[in-house]
């Protein structure tokens, strides 16, 4: 390794990542297209230094320039296109509020694409349980069977978990959407820079305005905002992945993912097939929560101004996006067997519940005492070695009159009724419940506000590309 290869300038790991050269490239025409404007640099000057420009990102896009975000690397390759005068593109500007301009960009980019590959994600869970409304399926607490619902409710609840993380997401890119560049190292300059022009070229909403905060403070809980949102959405769509793994330790499983590449052979067990989508999915959300707590470490225990929490790429959407798109691979890749999920329903004892609720509807029986003669019903039933279906409707009578002294207020007819899932499942009655009527309405709410996210992104994503194709202009028409 020659003594140039093993020298390493610590800022290096701060200068790339993202989209940051091309960021750097679209702040320097804003801020020569303002300074023309303004009359800070005199127009014949301006236009040269536009020309400059040109020619750096020119360079840089064929490859003949080194590609660097550092602004120290950068002028000396405008200078060399544009003479001594270029460095007056750096008026009243420092590396600081270029680098939390670039910073701001980077999570405002990587934002827009997050949002939208919720939005996909979303729209095959609700394609997905569209589906299945009347698909039965057990659900668990604790571990352990607690009652049936739905696969199409399940998913709704998925669906919902991942509208409020898109709801974060937008809210947080209305605070990460503020323009700090103007304010140079802490406290502006003694140029009449217009900053409201800087950040309309560049498709902010709005400014930063207290300029040492605009580097020193909001760079940082900006970027821990975007990170806690995701963290959030890495917590639960490894739960998720983790709620469907555990399936494949049944012997016959009643989720499944479908064969293709979402599984994988075993290289010596020919019978076995592994998840390998299901386990890339949780492995990599883990990994992702991990890449959101760097982000809190890297600014903790720092003085304010002190370089640790400067990356130009604050939080990389790289691994968000891998996960969110493998989400929705595994939505749609998964396979329920009907016939097995009932069963495995009807192998337990998760509709004892309806037992309480129906005695107290129909023979006024107080609910504790009827959740106590479900739990002796339980007892019995598993005792013996039955299913709930199969304790003889004549026991199940003998059990209720010895603990109430009075007889079992349902018939036989009533009995198997009520303990069945179907009865359990569509008789449900409260807001958010699994009946198909209930499930039918939160799936067209979801709907509806999917394609309300869906706007909201596309106006975000038309403000961005308005104000790049206004910048552009602004800049040819002064540098030709």
């Amino acid at each position: 390794m020659s003594g140039d290869e093993s020298k390493m300038d610590i800022n290096e790991v701060f200068r790339g990542g993202g989209r940051s050269i091309e960021f750097l490239d679209e702040i320097n025409k804003a801020s020569i297209v303002m300074l023309a404007k303004t009359g800070i640099v005199p127009p014949a000057v301006a236009r040269t230094i536009a020309r400059g420009v040109a020619k750096v990102i020119a360079d840089e896009r064929n490859g003949t320039t080194r590609r660097s975000a550092d602004y120290l690397d950068y002028e000396p390759r405008l200078i060399a296109a544009a003479g001594p005068e270029a460095s007056r593109l750096h008026t009243g500007r420092s590396r600081q509020d270029i680098a939390s301009t670039i910073a701001r960009m980077n999570l405002r980019d990587g934002l827009l694409k997050e949002i939208a590959a919720l939005i996909a994600a979303r729209d095959a869970l609700l394609a997905n349980a569209a589906q299945h409304t009347e698909t039965i399926i057990p659900a668990y607490t604790h571990g352990v069977q607690a009652q049936p619902t739905t696969y199409a409710h399940y998913l709704l609840a998925l669906a919902a978990m991942l509208a409020r993380e898109t709801a974060r997401l937008c809210e947080v890119y209305r605070r990460v959407n503020l323009n700090p560049l103007g304010s140079a190292a802490l406290a502006t300059s003694s140029f009449p820079l217009d900053r409201n022009h800087l950040g309309t070229l560049l498709g902010f909403d709005g400014l930063l305005e207290n300029a040492y905060d605009a580097n020193h403070l909001a760079p940082v809980d900006s970027a821990l905002e975007v990170a806690a949102a995701l963290s959030i959405a890495a917590v639960q769509i490894g739960q998720f992945a983790q709620d469907i793994h555990a399936q494949y330790a049944e012997a016959v499983p009643w989720f499944v993912l479908g064969s293709g590449e979402l599984t994988g052979v075993s290289s010596i067990m020919p019978q076995k097939r592994n998840p390998a989508a299901l386990e890339q999915l949780r492995a990599q959300a883990s990994l992702m929560l991990a890449d959101m707590h760097a982000v809190l470490l890297l600014s903790h225990n720092t003085r304010i101004g002190m370089f640790d929490y400067r990356l130009y790429d604050p939080v990389p959407c790289t691994r968000p996006l891998l996960v969110l798109n493998l989400l929705t691979q595994v939505v749609n890749g998964l396979v329920v067997n009907k016939e097995r999920a009932l069963a495995e329903v009807r192998a337990d004892y998760s509709t004892t519940t309806e037992i309480a609720d129906a005695l107290l509807q129909r023979a006024n029986v107080p609910f504790r005492i009827g959740h106590h003669f479900a739990s002796q019903l339980t007892d019995y039933g598993r005792g013996k070695g039955l299913k709930l279906q199969e304790i003889p409707y004549a026991e199940a009578a003998r059990i209720y009159a010895a603990g109430t002294q009075t007889p079992l207020p349902l018939t036989e007819a009533d009995f198997k009724e009520v303990i069945s899932a179907e009865y359990m499942v569509y008789g449900r009655r409260g807001i958010g419940g699994p009946q198909v009527k209930e499930v039918e309405r939160m799936l067209e709410a979801g709907r509806v506000q999917n394609k309300n996210d869906r706007a909201t992104l596309g106006g975000m994503q038309k403000q961005v590309a308005d104000a790049a194709q206004s910048l552009r202009r602004a800049f040819d028409a002064l540098a030709t």
